[in-house]
């Protein structure tokens, strides 16, 4: 075997050095590549589950940690699938590469939930269109009727004709809710506001006694007096509901009021039993009490922001609701 020379043994030093660096290199952009896939991944709206052949986790995001419990009810499926979990709608897609299967799982809750509420809302508003001319036919039938019946049978008729008043205004309520809320604004005074807001709620029948506060000074708002008048008298009537359900025997509604440069500022106080499910407050077709269709407060919310304000729950001992109505 020939002697290696000196020159000999440097170059295979060198190369050896030069095969290192080329290893380290590579290395580092292999390093660097699973560095991006990693952020990548990571930047993705979804849960990302990368799963070898053995059902080990090759490759997840933050989101896919957190939804650990739903990647075991998951399977690979050449079409995209839906999925409920722990009260939440997904949408599962899925697919191979070699030995990988790779799944995500995006929310979809949202989207469904609108989906359904465009539902309810088209079936509704066929609904009120079919029960309008009926109810507008009883109404016609019960003032008739008022002029004819005996002393004693007045109250009775009065009763249908409250209840007649009730399902129009649900009526309208959903019609409105199914086409949106267009503000047609004009000035007009507090105190006009107030006379049709005290018409409205004495349709409402109510057994006990209830005192009603309402700001006692006169002041000019720039707003649609119909739609205000909907928003008032559906806080009135969900806090006499409120007031009627309480042990006590009487009951307080007081509406306050202030301004400043750029809104005009009610806060609606009810001595009523507080309310359970506030995260449903605004949510269509969801009451948070036993009579209601659930679009009251959802109508009230649209249509002060017709109007450029704003519909809020108030923190604190008290359970009122501020309302801003933009100048």
């Amino acid at each position: 075997m020939a002697a290696v020379t000196p020159e000999e043994l440097n170059l295979l030093i060198e190369q050896t050095y030069k095969v290192e660096g080329e290893f380290n290199e590579l290395k580092a952009s292999y390093v660097h590549l699973q560095d991006t896939v990693e952020k990548v991944v990571e930047f993705l709206p979804n849960a990302i589950w990368i799963v070898n052949s053995d059902n080990t986790i090759f490759l997840q995001n933050s989101q896919a940690r957190e939804l650990w419990e739903l990647l075991k009810l998951l399977e690979y499926k050449t079409d995209d699938y839906e999925i409920k979990f722990n009260s939440s709608s997904y949408l599962i897609k899925s697919s191979t590469y070699k030995d990988k299967i790779m799944l995500s799982a995006t929310d979809i809750t949202e989207q469904k939930r609108k989906e359904n509420l465009a539902t309810m809302g088209q079936m509704a508003a066929h609904l009120s269109h079919e029960i309008r001319n009926p109810i507008g036919s009883i109404s016609l039938l019960s003032s008739t009727l008022k002029k004819r019946v005996i002393d004693k049978n007045i109250p009775i008729v009065e009763e249908i004709q409250n209840s007649v008043a009730r399902i129009e205004r649900i009526i309208k309520a959903t019609l409105m809710f199914s086409k949106g809320v267009d503000a047609t604004k004009k000035e007009f005074l507090w105190s006009e506001l107030k006379k049709s807001i005290d018409m409205s709620i004495g349709y409402y029948a109510y057994s006990k006694e209830i005192k009603f506060i309402f700001p006692a000074g006169d002041f000019k708002l720039n707003a649609d007096k119909d739609l205000l008048d909907m928003l008032f008298s559906n806080f009135i009537i969900n806090a006499i509901d409120a007031i009627e359900l309480d042990d006590e025997e009487e009951g307080v509604i007081e509406i306050t009021y202030e301004s400043d440069a750029n809104y005009h500022i009610f806060y609606i106080y009810d001595s009523g039993v507080s309310i359970e499910n506030k995260k449903d407050l605004f949510e269509a077709f969801k009451s948070t009490k036993v009579k209601g269709n659930g679009l009251g407060l959802v109508l009230s919310r649209q249509i002060a922001e017709a109007h450029n304000g704003t519909v809020s729950l108030m923190d604190g001992e008290k359970k009122s609701f501020e309302i801003k109505i933009a100048k």
